[in-house]
């Protein structure tokens, strides 16, 4: 039998929980543009220095305090994905948390040819659309800082048959130093709440 609400029942209904605002979009002047092409270039020649395996010459283009994160997805209850789906930064477990020193260490030891996840080399494919950017932080031509969203797609081929695709989204921080590009930060979104893969030596 159906069930008739009350029209006199003023409980109110559980609030879905929100999250912070989002910043107006920015002007998309021709400065935007131009801007926009520099970080699609930027990130453009890092997918290709990943897949060439060239991972000391990708290393130059971290700035010594780089902060590199990946939070695990967690799966919650309707309304409560904007402030709890993704584990917190330095408060929760992570995928990743990691800075230049670390990712060199990563590096370092592939590159030994003894790693015992890479050995042989993994075969990558890094794909990257969707670049935006959602924030420049000077307006001091040639001292930029912006923020930057884009999509990713990454496959992994490794001896025979063994293949992994890791899809998601992230969001960096570049700032331009000594007339070029640096990453600062990167916070990686992986859309899986398990990790699919048996383990993480792929670089995002």
């Amino acid at each position: 039998m159906e069930t008739i609400a009350n029209p006199t029942d003023k409980t109110p209904a559980p609030a879905a929980d929100t999250a912070a605002p989002a910043a107006p979009p920015l002007v998309r002047d021709l400065r935007y543009f131009q801007l926009r092409q520099e970080a699609e270039e930027f990130l453009y020649d890092e997918s290709e220095m990943l897949d060439q395996r060239r991972y000391l010459e990708w290393l130059d283009t971290l700035a010594d305090d780089l902060v590199y994160f990946m939070p695990m997805k967690r799966n919650v209850k309707f309304g409560k994905h904007a402030t709890q789906e993704d584990t917190r930064f330095e408060k929760d477990m992570s995928w990743l948390n990691e800075g230049k020193w670390t990712l060199r260490k990563r590096a370092e030891q592939i590159l030994t040819g003894v790693h015992w996840a890479e050995e042989p080399l993994s075969r990558v494919c890094h794909m990257v659309s969707n670049v935006q950017l959602t924030a420049i932080g000077d307006a001091t031509p040639g001292a930029e800082k912006l923020n930057v969203r884009s999509r990713f797609l990454i496959y992994q081929n490794r001896v025979e048959y063994e293949q992994y695709f890791f899809v998601g989204k992230r969001n960096d921080v570049l700032r331009r130093e000594d007339g070029r590009w640096l990453l600062e930060r990167r916070e990686i979104t992986l859309d899986q709440n398990v990790l699919l893969a048996k383990n993480l030596t792929v670089f995002f």
